[in-house]
Parts: C-alpha cells; sequence; structure tokens
C-alpha cells in the first residue's frame, strides 16, 4: 500500500471512530438526560453525567479499557474540535440573554448580595488553592508559584450558573415569585462579576510580563470598543425592522453565526479565551431587533449548540478520573465542597439578612445561588486547558459543580414547600420572562 493509501485508510478509520463516539456520546447524554427530567432535575445535568459515566470514572472501570478503545487520542482530537464549536455557540446564546438592564437596576439588595456571595467564595477558594497548592502536581501547571492557581480557584467558586438556576426556577414556576427573580438579577451581576475576574486570571496568567499584560488589556478593550462603536450600531441598521428590504432569515443566521466565529477566533488570537468572544458578541447583538425580525433564530443556533455540548461534556468526562483520587484527592474534594457551598450560602444569607430578608427568603437565596451547573464546567475546562490547576484539582471541581447543582432541587422543594409567593420583594416581570427562555 502507498503513502498516499495508507494516510487515506488512516483517516477513513478515524473519521468512522469519531462518527461511532460521537453516536455513543449523543445517545448517553440522551439516556441521561430523560432520567435527569424524571426526578426533576435539569435535563444537563444528566447529559453532564453522562459526560463523566464514558470517561475512566465508569467506563474505564470496565473489562477491556472501553474508554479507551471509544476514544482514542485522534477520535478525542476531533471530539474537542466539536466541543468548542458547541461551546461558542451555547456562550453566544447567553451573551445574546445577558440583560444589562440587571446590572443598571441593581438595588441595594441585589448589589449587597451579589458582591457578598462573589466576594466570599473568592477568599475561600484562594485561601484554598493556598494552602493545597503543595499537594498540586506541578508537573501539569504553566505557571510558577501559587498566584495563578489561586486567582483561578477564586473566580471558579465564585461563578453562578444563569442559565441552569433560570431552568430551576422555570421548572419549579418561580419566575412570579419575588426571590425568583431576585435570585435571577444576583446571579446575572455575580455572572458578570466572574467573568470579569475569570478574564483578569486569564491576562495574568497568560501574560509574561507587564508589557504582555497591558497589551492584552489593551487589545481587549479594543474588542470590547470595536463590538459595542461599530459592531452593535451596524447590527441595529442591518436588522431594523422597518427597512425597505429587510434581510432574510438565511442571512440573519448567517451574518450572527459568522459575527460568533470571527469575534471568537480574535479573542483566542489575543490570550483570551474563545469563550469570551462569543459572550461579547452575543451581548453587542440588538436582542430587541433580532426579537422583532427573527426571534426563530437564535434558537435555532442554541439548538446546534445544545447538540453539540455533549460532545464538550464527554471530553471533559474523559479528564474526569474518580478512580485515581485516592484519600488525599478525597480530602481535596471534601475540602473544595465545604469551601464552595460555605462560601456561596454564607455571603448570600448574611448579606440577604442584612438588607431586610426573611430567614426562609435569606436560606432559599443561598440555596439557589450556590448551583454552578454548565457555567462551572466551561470555567474548568478554560483553567485546565491554561494549566493553572492540575487534573486532581479539576475533578474535584467538576464533583463540586455536579453535587452543588444536583443539591438545589431537593434543598429548594424542602424550603419551600406550602410557602411559594410568601416573599415581599417586586416583582420584574421581564426577568420572569427570561427565565423561561434561558437554556438548560
Amino acid at each position: 500500500m502507498s503513502g498516499g493509501a495508507a494516510i487515506a485508510a488512516g483517516d477513513s478509520a478515524t473519521a468512522s471512530g469519531v462518527l461511532l463516539a460521537l453516536a455513543v456520546v449523543l445517545a448517553s447524554a440522551f439516556v441521561c438526560g430523560r432520567i435527569a427530567a424524571r426526578v426533576r432535575q435539569p435535563v444537563v445535568m444528566g447529559e453532564i453525567v453522562g459526560g463523566v459515566a464514558l470517561g475512566p470514572s465508569l467506563l474505564g472501570l470496565l473489562p477491556g479499557h472501553l474508554d479507551a478503545s471509544l476514544f482514542p487520542a485522534e477520535v478525542q482530537s476531533y471530539l474537542r474540535v466539536l466541543s468548542q464549536l458547541g461551546l461558542v455557540l451555547f456562550m453566544f446564546t447567553v451573551g445574546l440573554r445577558f440583560d444589562a438592564g440587571h446590572l443598571r437596576g441593581a438595588g441595594r439588595r441585589v448589589t449587597a448580595v451579589s458582591l457578598s456571595s462573589v466576594a466570599l467564595p473568592f477568599a475561600l477558594g484562594v485561601g484554598l488553592a493556598v494552602l493545597l497548592y503543595p499537594w498540586f502536581d506541578k508537573a501539569q501547571l504553566s505557571t510558577d508559584g501559587w498566584l495563578g492557581p489561586a486567582l483561578f480557584l477564586g473566580a471558579a467558586m465564585s461563578i453562578t450558573a444563569f442559565p441552569v438556576l433560570a431552568r430551576i426556577i422555570a421548572e419549579r414556576r418561580m419566575q412570579h415569585d419575588p426571590l425568583g427573580s431576585l435570585s435571577l438579577a444576583c446571579a446575572a451581576f455575580q455572572d458578570f462579576l466572574a467573568w470579569c475576574a475569570l478574564a483578569v486570571v486569564v491576562a495574568v496568567v497568560e501574560a509574561k510580563g507587564l508589557w504582555s499584560l497591558a497589551r492584552l488589556a489593551l487589545d481587549t478593550a479594543a474588542v470590547v470598543l470595536v463590538l459595542v462603536g461599530v459592531v452593535r450600531p451596524l447590527l441595529s441598521r442591518l436588522l431594523a425592522p422597518r427597512r425597505r428590504r429587510p434581510l432574510p432569515r438565511p442571512w440573519i443566521h448567517a451574518v450572527l453565526v459568522t459575527g460568533t466565529l470571527v469575534t471568537a477566533w480574535v479573542t483566542a488570537e489575543i490570550g483570551l479565551d474563545a469563550v469570551f468572544g462569543a459572550f461579547m458578541f452575543g451581548a453587542a447583538v440588538p436582542r430587541d431587533r433580532i426579537e422583532a425580525i427573527a426571534p426563530d433564530v437564535p434558537e435555532q443556533i442554541e439548538r446546534a449548540g445544545l447538540l453539540l455540548l455533549p460532545a464538550f461534556f464527554a471530553v471533559t468526562g474523559l479528564a474526569v478520573d474518580l478512580t485515581g483520587l485516592g484519600l488525599r484527592g478525597l480530602a481535596v474534594v471534601a475540602a473544595v465542597l465545604v469551601a464552595a457551598c460555605a462560601g456561596k450560602f454564607v455571603g448570600a444569607v448574611a448579606a440577604a439578612r442584612a438588607t431586610g430578608s426573611s430567614r426562609r427568603e435569606a436560606r432559599v437565596l443561598g440555596i439557589l445561588l450556590n448551583a454552578r451547573g454548565l457555567t462551572e464546567l466551561v470555567i474548568l475546562n478554560v483553567g485546565h486547558r491554561l494549566g493553572v490547576i492540575d487534573t486532581r484539582m479539576f475533578t474535584a471541581m467538576v464533583v463540586m459543580a455536579l453535587v452543588t447543582t444536583l443539591m438545589t432541587g431537593p434543598l429548594l422543594e424542602r424550603h419551600t414547600a406550602g410557602s411559594a409567593g410568601s416573599a415581599t420583594l417586586p416583582d420584574p416581570a421581564p426577568e420572569a420572562a427570561q427565565a423561561s427562555r434561558a437554556p438548560s
């Protein structure tokens, strides 16, 4: 067989392997998602568990090393590309649904609860990283010293998964409950702060000196200015409902997807992760214009992203190895869980009580804001790619993301049974409508 024929045969075998692996990934996500829905958990949490189950934590325990056979290195490389595409499209929809009105209209209670339930987890995350740094596998880290891991762990601890939280609130019909609206406003504010903190962490880790850091900051500012000053006004005129020749839906779809991919590429090139670009482009798109002339186009893009997200969960699951934790790893998992839950719950409850909430309201708010979900996995994968956390800490943080989200529903039912609608906060209807449309 000639060299060219051998390469073609190898490519064909890899393509067949990718198709089989993707079929298994999608089937696992579907089955686990349906099981999650039956037990009143968000579907996406079942899909995440399905992805973890395909890795060494479950499938790898079966005879024959099925995880390595089904997902060899060359197949994993293709799955990473698909997962990145799904993640970028998903982050576009997150950015598109991000409502700056949550920030402009943030009252004293929203501001206090948000800041408190970000600052305390951040501080505990930094302290935990410093304490556990001697246990890190330094060979897996790309940074010297504890500063990068500490800042990243603080930012990762601070996040609240706005999309998953919105789905939990919608499924429990809390859209019109003032506590539901308050928690969504706080989650939006916290995610804004946490993404800003993560961008700073990425800049600090990626920069090779003060000039490199300054250049990255200037490049990021330039991207934001172009999106706000050029792209958004241009899209506003292009998508105007009363144009003489309205833009056809296929063109709108092409413009949004192309803009998302180009902006993601730009932010990746300047040193930030691609997810930042996708999120920023989505936030720059005039949502009111889209909703007026083509409300189905973002839904189509979202469906494409959600179809590919199981590949992201599988790639994450292949990097999670619960069997290799050992006693020291179990101690790390316990410490991460305690710090994560204590930081969010205590921070939210203390601020809510200080601003006039009842004990029940404060506890419910703390429970809701403790959910991490998919957003946490996005951040963790950024950190893992950057080399600021090792595999053991990555595994511990993934476990924390799963546990804190899965516990939200049962704890919420226990604390809200028979008391829905008893809160006394005003009910902002637009925020409730936003929750019902958020992706799962």
